[in-house]
């Protein structure tokens, strides 16, 4: 699949950097408003300049328009890029509410075009494994999920304005707290939660900006806390926070009858994959409370959930093992299922109706309504599936002509 990138800002980096691991995937060219920085991009990734928006999106060895531009723009250009005959991938959200996510949806599905969205790690090894092992039952009927996108107090303390990606692009400081964590953050465990239990039914959430003074100026602050709580089928409720004032902590853990099954960090696809059950071995509950006792009496931290009671689940295929240093993340994932998606005439595993729900869903977090009631999200999906279910498992796609 031929494909161009609109905005070279710092994500863009992150997907270059994973191209010679897609040979599936051809980088014709690029384009941004910054003509420094799309000249450094090309330079180092290759690829043409183009002149102008217009000129890459009428270039006609372009396939598909990796849409890298910052979230409030993001509507405009995939609805343009659809307009000018080419599909799209998006960078997250989709859009900023649902009402442009779903009439950039109504738009692909009229055009008969693939619109998909990021984040793309619900098809990550360490996901998969997830959802197989609540296949498998290691935890019994889920019941409550725990999930957390704190990514720290990293303003003003670690100043993020000057950190730079290979090519000297900064990272977009004002309009990241312009925007928000949530937009930006809460669609990496909206995705993974959408793949292992469906739509979302209702939110209820509480949001508010803790830290007004990040050290640069902005327009306005958007919330750096939101918390929801998210009501599933079959009684599954999702406890989601998004911070930039909480330590670290990128954690997945879901209760279920019979145990616990964590994740430490979504964002680490070599991420182990652990679960505990409630009943222990009578062996390994009396080494727990052995162990426990001794920490105690020599002014330690019990283990409560030790090492004695918590097993890796295997995975279901190998990582791939270039991924690797600080932030193990295949950017072009999403890219790449989408060429797959194409060449076999089937429907996406990231559908465009998933960056819709997820689009409401931010919205909702972010702008909480409804009271005690909550919000009633409306958009729904089709089942997203793995790619390790047999191909008659596969939904198949009708389209206005073939896809290219």
């Amino acid at each position: 699949m031929r494909i161009a990138i609109v905005g070279c800002g710092y994500i863009a980096a992150s997907y270059a950097n994973a191209l010679p691991h897609h040979p599936e995937l051809e980088l014709v060219g690029a384009w941004d408003i910054d003509a420094q920085r799309l000249d450094a991009f090309v330079k180092r990734y290759g690829g043409r300049a183009f002149a102008s928006e217009a000129k890459c999106l009428e270039n006609g060895r372009v396939d598909t328009i990796a849409n890298l531009t910052n979230p409030r723009v993001h509507h405009a250009i995939t609805s343009a890029a659809l307009r000018a005959g080419k599909h799209v991938w998006s960078e997250k959200p989709l859009a900023m509410n649902g009402a442009e996510a779903k009439s950039l949806v109504d738009l692909a599905r009229e055009r008969g075009l693939m619109l998909a969205s990021a984040p793309c790690s619900a098809l990550s090894e360490t996901a998969e494994t997830v959802r197989a092992a609540l296949q498998a039952g290691v935890v019994g009927r889920p019941r409550l999920v725990y999930a957390n996108f704190d990514d720290g107090m990293i303003a003003p303390r670690l100043s993020p304005w000057n950190w730079r990606n290979e090519v000297g692009a900064a990272w977009p400081a004002r309009d990241e707290f312009e925007v928000g964590c949530t937009y930006e953050h809460a669609g990496y465990l909206l995705t993974w939660l959408a793949s292992f239990f469906g739509p979302v039914r209702r939110v209820t959430s509480f949001a508010a900006c803790l830290l007004p003074d990040k050290g640069i100026a902005v327009s306005s602050m958007a919330p750096d806390f939101t918390t929801g709580c998210l009501e599933y089928d079959d009684g599954v409720v999702a406890r989601l926070t998004c911070s930039l004032v909480a330590p670290e902590d990128k954690s997945l853990t879901i209760i279920g009858d019979l145990g616990a099954l964590r994740v430490d960090n979504v964002r680490h696809e070599r991420c182990p994959v652990r679960y505990r059950t409630w009943t222990l071995p009578r062996i390994g509950a009396a080494i727990e409370r052995r162990v426990n006792a001794l920490c105690l009496s020599m002014g330690l931290t019990a283990l409560r959930e030790g090492w004695t009671s918590w097993r890796s689940f295997p995975y279901v295929a190998p990582p791939p093992r270039w991924l690797a240093g600080r932030k193990p993340v295949d950017f072009l994932r999403g890219l790449s299922e989408m060429a797959a998606a194409l060449r076999e005439r089937r429907a996406c595993r990231l559908p465009a109706e998933l960056g819709w729900h997820v689009a409401e869903i931010i919205d909702a977090l972010q702008s909480p309504a409804g009271g005690s009631e909550g919000r009633v999200i409306e958009s729904r999906f089709p089942p997203i599936g793995s790619r390790f279910d047999p191909p008659e498992a596969t939904r198949r796609v009708r389209t206005r002509g073939e896809y290219t």
